[in-house]
């Protein structure tokens, strides 16, 4: 009886002890693990041309849910005379501008059909001095650039389709195309694809 009384409390001595450690090694394991936050808030936001976004969901109601990847490939920076021949009517308080045109593919990975003027909405240049301007909305027709034909905005696309676009952004004259970006709404930081000079 005797052996019994004094084996049990070491038993539980050693089974306290050993979930102690346990404990301590939980800790130390978590530490050297990443948490989700930290994990998220290193998600790659600068890419290389010709290299796709991650996947984006679309917020338009018509196709809410549905999801869509953009990979700008070709940023080309036209002259004034590509403004002049255009028949794009200029505003002397903008200045001197330039074209700057944008080649993309637009993949529509699930969900509903999208337009493909809602996935390419977000794409913004950002200049040289850091000023970053949408693309040109061109009604009827009104500009006409060589080698970057129009597209039509409104066709749409179902999962596993894909459309290659080109947009064109106007920019000041003395300043270059830096990047190109896709923003993400005001929570998230944009997504970036440097232009190399």
């Amino acid at each position: 009886m005797r052996r019994w009384t004094r084996a049990v409390p070491t038993a539980f001595g050693a089974l306290a002890l050993a979930v102690i450690l346990t404990g301590c090694n939980d800790k130390d394991s978590a530490a050297a693990r990443p948490s989700s936050a930290s994990s998220t808030a290193q998600e790659q936001t600068t890419f290389r041309l010709g290299q796709a976004s991650p996947v984006q969901e679309s917020t338009m109601q018509d196709s809410a849910g549905a999801t869509y990847r953009v990979t700008p490939t070709k940023v080309v920076t036209g002259t004034e005379a590509d403004i002049d021949n255009s028949g794009l009517e200029k505003d002397a308080k903008d200045g001197p501008q330039v074209p700057v045109f944008v080649w993309s593919t637009l993949t529509h990975e699930s969900g509903k059909a999208m337009r493909v003027g809602d996935m390419d909405d977000d794409l913004v240049i950002k200049t040289s001095s850091g000023q970053r301007t949408r693309a040109l909305i061109v009604l009827l027709g009104q500009a006409k650039w060589p080698n970057c034909p129009s597209f039509d905005s409104d066709k749409k696309l179902a999962a596993g389709q894909s459309e290659q676009i080109c947009t064109a952004f106007l920019i000041p004259k003395g300043q270059r195309a830096s990047a190109v970006e896709l923003t993400q709404g005001y929570y998230k930081e944009p997504l970036e694809w440097p232009v190399k000079s």
